[in-house]
C-alpha cells in the first residue's frame, strides 16, 4: 500500500501555517477538511493530471475546491512559510550550508502564455517562462522566482539575492547572505558582480571567452541537478497555468518537498 501524499510529520508542519477558518454558523455543505484539500494538490503537482481529473476514490473532493484552496492559501502566504519553515529546520539542524550557493535559470513553455512569460529564444519564439533559482552548496533551494523566457539572467541576479529569506539558526541573527556566490556566463557583468559585493558576498562568475563551458563547474553542478528534482513533479514540465501565482506556489510547494525530504533523510 503507497503511503499517503501528507503524511503525519508533513502535516505537523504545515497545520499551525494555514488560515484559521471562522466558524459557519447559518449551516450550509460541510467544508472539504484542510488535510484533504492539500492531499488532492499535491496528486495534482506530482501526477501532472488536469484538475477536473483528480479522481474521487481519493475523497479530495472536486478539482475546483482544490484549486481555489491552492490560490487562497498562495494569498495567504502559506507556501512561501512552508518553505521558510523547513529551511530554518535544516537550519537548525546544521544541516544548510550557507558558505557557498549557487545560481541558475531554466526555461519551459508556457503554451497558454499569461503573466511571466514572453518569446522563449530557444523554443522559436514560442511562449515559455524562465525559473530562477538559487540553493545552498548541496542543491537545497533557498528562494525562486519566475520571469518571462525572453528576460535575461542577469536582470534577475539582484532580485533573486533580495528574495533570500532570513533564516534562523539556533544561535544569533537569522541568516540571508551566502558566503560565496557562482553562477555561469549569463551573469558575467560587471553590474552583477557590483551587485554581490555591495551585500558583502564573493562572487565566482564565469568568464566570457576564458573559462570553458563544456562542464557545470565543481560547484556549480548542484543547482542543476536541483532543476532535475523540479522536473520530477509532472506539473511543472510544463506551464499550464496562466496565472503565474498558482505556477508560483506549485514550484513553491515542490521547493518545500525537496527541503522536507532531505530534512527526512538526514534524520
Amino acid at each position: 500500500m503507497a503511503p499517503p501524499l501528507v503524511s503525519d510529520e508533513l502535516w505537523a508542519i504545515i497545520e499551525p501555517l494555514l488560515p484559521v477558518i471562522p466558524p459557519r454558523p447559518k449551516g450550509g455543505r460541510p467544508r472539504l477538511s484542510d488535510r484533504s484539500a492539500l492531499t488532492g494538490i499535491l496528486f495534482v503537482l506530482l501526477t501532472g493530471i488536469p484538475w477536473e481529473m483528480l479522481p474521487h476514490e481519493m475523497e479530495c473532493g472536486s478539482g475546483v475546491t482544490c484549486w481555489r484552496r491552492l490560490r487562497d492559501w498562495q494569498i495567504a502566504g502559506v507556501w512561501d512559510n512552508l518553505h521558510r519553515a523547513l529551511l530554518t529546520r535544516l537550519h537548525q539542524a546544521g544541516q544548510l550550508d550557507w558558505s557557498r550557493a549557487c545560481m541558475d535559470s531554466a526555461s519551459i513553455a508556457g503554451k497558454k502564455g499569461g503573466e511571466t512569460t514572453g518569446p522563449n529564444p530557444t523554443d522559436r519564439g514560442r511562449p515559455g517562462t524562465k525559473r530562477h533559482i538559487v540553493t545552498d552548496r548541496q542543491g537545497i533551494p533557498l528562494t525562486v522566482l519566475l520571469s518571462g523566457a525572453n528576460v535575461h539572467d542577469s536582470r534577475m541576479l539582484e532580485p533573486l539575492l533580495d528574495a533570500l529569506p532570513p533564516i534562523q539558526g539556533k544561535n544569533g541573527r537569522p541568516r540571508r547572505r551566502p558566503g560565496k556566490l557562482h553562477a555561469d556566463k549569463g551573469y558575467d557583468y560587471r553590474r552583477c558582480r557590483m551587485a554581490c559585493s555591495r551585500r558583502g558576498i564573493r562572487h565566482r562568475i564565469a568568464r566570457k571567452g576564458i573559462e570553458s563551458s563544456s562542464h557545470l563547474g565543481k560547484h556549480r553542478w548542484v543547482v542543476e541537478r536541483t532543476f532535475v528534482w523540479i522536473s520530477r513533479f509532472r506539473r511543472l514540465t510544463v506551464r499550464y497555468e496562466r496565472r503565474a501565482d498558482i505556477h508560483l506556489a506549485f514550484i513553491t510547494i515542490a521547493c518545500s518537498l525537496i527541503c522536507f525530504r532531505a530534512l527526512k533523510t538526514w534524520f
